[in-house]
């Protein structure tokens, strides 16, 4: 059975764009391709993102970001490209944390519970994730649109801090592991299984 793409279009995620006079006159055009649930395997579902080469006015492509209901943590990798993950921890409104981490091919990335992700394609080649998840998550959006972005837009000068917000933490880097974890027990929450 094929799996069809979920389609993230420009106007599914203008409210959370740094250039907002690009956006209000830009056609609502097709972003990037969501295939989730190619794999499946004991409560985990892997899911694939393609994001090709853009620029949305000054800032580069990016998914709408969100954060995991639950407590869940997700793991990501690319598989093609190169990637910059922005993760945003939000607990109880309170931002604690806010993390850059850039990728390459091969490498993967833990995305702690109660952070929000934006993965951006900061090249002009197609950018490729895959990552893996639990079944029952249902993915959070409220709390970063009401702030029109993460706390930090990725743009042809670099990172921009988001003005929407009383105070932003300092942006810290963190280095992605170099192969996929043995053990994603982890990607359960509370509930722990065999994988």
């Amino acid at each position: 059975m094929e799996i069809k793409p979920d389609i993230r279009f420009l106007d599914d995620i203008k409210e959370v764009l740094y250039d907002k006079k690009w956006a209000k006159t830009a056609p609502n055009s097709e972003l990037y391709y969501m295939y989730r649930g190619i794999k499946k395997r004991g409560g985990l579902r892997y899911d694939i993102t393609i994001i090709p080469p853009r620029m949305l006015g000054k800032e580069f492509v990016k998914t709408r970001g969100n954060r995991n209901s639950d407590n869940f943590p997700e793991l990501y990798t690319v598989l093609a490209g190169k990637a910059f993950f922005l993760m945003q921890g939000w607990r109880n409104k309170i931002k604690r944390d806010v993390i850059a981490a850039q990728m390459k091919k091969g490498e993967w990335i833990i995305v702690p519970a109660n952070y929000y992700v934006v993965a951006i394609n900061p090249s002009k080649k197609i950018l490729k994730l895959g990552n893996w998840v639990a079944q029952k998550n249902k993915n959070i959006y409220k709390e970063m649109e009401e702030k029109r972005g993460a706390s930090y837009y990725y743009t042809k000068s670099g990172w921009i801090k988001n003005k929407n917000y009383e105070s932003v933490p300092k942006l810290r880097s963190e280095k992605p592991l170099k192969k996929m974890l043995k053990d994603l027990n982890f990607l359960y929450g509370k509930k722990r299984l065999d994988f």
